[in-house]
Order: C-alpha cells, then structure tokens, then sequence
C-alpha cells in the first residue's frame, strides 16, 4: 500500500456503471480522495456487464435507470458468473420507492445508496462492504 498525499493506496478494483458523466466523475473523485486508484467507467449497463465479464473487480457500483440495460439487470447477470457470487454489487440511484428496493434485493444487490451522493456516507459504505 503506497501512500499518496498522505493517503494510505488501496488496490481494490472498482468499476463505477453510470450513465451521468457528471454522476460518474463525483463517484470517482470520492473514491480518488480515499485512496481508491484502480477506477474504471461503463456509461451503460450493458457496457457495465461486458467489462465486468471481462475482468474482475472487487465492487461494482451501478445505477438503476440506464440506456441498454438497467442496474438490475447489470446486477442479475452478474450474480449468475462465480466470481461476482460474494462480490459487493451497490447500487446507487434516486429511486426510494421499497418496491424497487426489494428488486434490488432480490436480484443480489450489496446495498443501496440513493442520491444526491452524501460523500462521507457513500465512502463509509464502500469501505465496510470490501472490508467484508
């Protein structure tokens, strides 16, 4: 672990799928700010789900209403590959509604962060699900 700016490095690979860039960069900078290094970006589900195939991340954070294919259905796929069965899969959205919670839940997500992002919660949150 390398230490930047007084910031101890963390090696986790995280793959942020959303498809604000605006959203996207504000996710990735929080992460930068932590110590988070190993970022990348899908701008839509199913860009999302073909990176991840390709390669394994420790986290994937995703949003629900997308182009191609929805959070859901990003999260869905990827509970069905061995590597993301323990995997953290978080969705982050401005859907509050505990219908579609309970489709998160069922489709494996991880937890569920809703927007506008409160940074120290939002960090708070991915630390404790890869420490896990």
């Amino acid at each position: 672990i390398k230490l930047k700016n007084g910031v101890f490095m963390k090696n986790e690979k995280i793959l942020i799928v959303e498809d604000s860039s605006v959203t996207r960069a504000m996710i990735k900078e929080i992460l930068i700010e932590d110590g988070y290094s190993n970022i990348e970006e899908a701008v839509d589900g199913e860009e999302g789900v073909n990176k991840a195939k390709e390669k394994n991340y420790n986290l994937v954070i995703t949003d629900i209403n997308m182009p191609k294919k929805t959070g859901i259905e990003v999260i869905e796929e990827l509970r069905k590959k061995s590597f993301y069965l323990k995997t953290p899969l978080m969705i982050l959205t401005t859907e509050r509604t505990e219908k579609m919670k309970e489709m998160g839940r069922k489709a494996g997500a991880t937890g569920w962060i809703t927007k506008p992002i409160n940074p120290n919660q939002f960090i708070k949150a991915v630390n404790t699900v890869l420490k896990n």
